[in-house]
């Protein structure tokens, strides 16, 4: 039979100092280990009385909000995806229902918002990484962001900068290209669709790059003579 017990003891950890020991009916190892949080919602305080019933929600509650903690722990370093921060909180074990507590309630906070994380990364990763919005869709994806949110990003890019970012990647690369003219610009535009820029814009881009570069060979042979 299941009867009412009383906390004898409260003490603070040694080291996670949002945490608490609970010591009930007088014995020496401690029932539970509580956040402060958790503490105070339920004034749990020495002498307090814990019906069956109550002990079995704070019980629940807590392994709920350790969950939530942990993930905004793990939040602090940079954003994270629904995704990332799921799969971080299975390696620590929790249980679905917990995961399935935090990340809603992360969300309600808008401590994680797969929206504006996509729109942060896009940019990002356009600006320094040379890559183009379809390259940058298929990383949006494998990090957990939805198709719909995907594509509505990568849409939302900024057109000049995506043609800067081509742009520089190309002259870059045609320095590097062997053989001749149109073998280059065969080669160069394979390299820019492998990186994710529209076919169009790759188009113009391998035109741009491969006219200015026999402008400075004219040039170069004009002042030679």
């Amino acid at each position: 039979m299941e009867v009412t017990r009383q906390i004898t003891r409260v003490e603070q950890h040694a080291k996670k100092r949002s945490y608490y020991w609970i010591y009930l009916d007088g014995q020496e190892e401690a029932e539970l280990s509580l956040h402060e949080d958790i503490l105070i919602k339920y004034r749990l305080l020495k002498g307090s009385m814990i019906e069956p019933n109550e002990m079995k929600a704070i019980a629940a509650e807590n392994s709920r909000y350790r969950a939530y903690a942990s993930a905004v722990f793990y939040a602090g370093f940079k954003m994270r995806t629904s995704k990332e921060m799921t799969a971080y909180l299975k390696r620590k074990e929790f249980e679905e229902a917990e995961i399935r507590y935090a990340i809603e309630r992360l969300q309600q906070e808008r401590i994680i918002d797969d929206s504006d994380y996509a729109r942060m990364f896009a940019a990002q990763r356009l600006r320094s990484s040379g890559k183009g919005r379809m390259l940058i869709r298929q990383e949006l994806e494998r990090r957990g962001i939805h198709k719909e949110t995907a594509g509505s990003t990568v849409q939302g890019l900024s057109e000049d900068e995506e043609r800067s970012a081509a742009l520089k990647v190309a002259e870059k690369k045609w320095r590097s290209l062997k053989g001749e003219d149109r073998e280059r610009r065969m080669k160069l535009t394979g390299f820019l669709l492998r990186r994710g820029f529209p076919g169009g814009l790759v188009r113009d881009i391998v035109r741009q790059v491969s006219e200015s570069a026999a402008e400075e060979l004219e040039e170069g042979a004009w002042l030679d003579n």
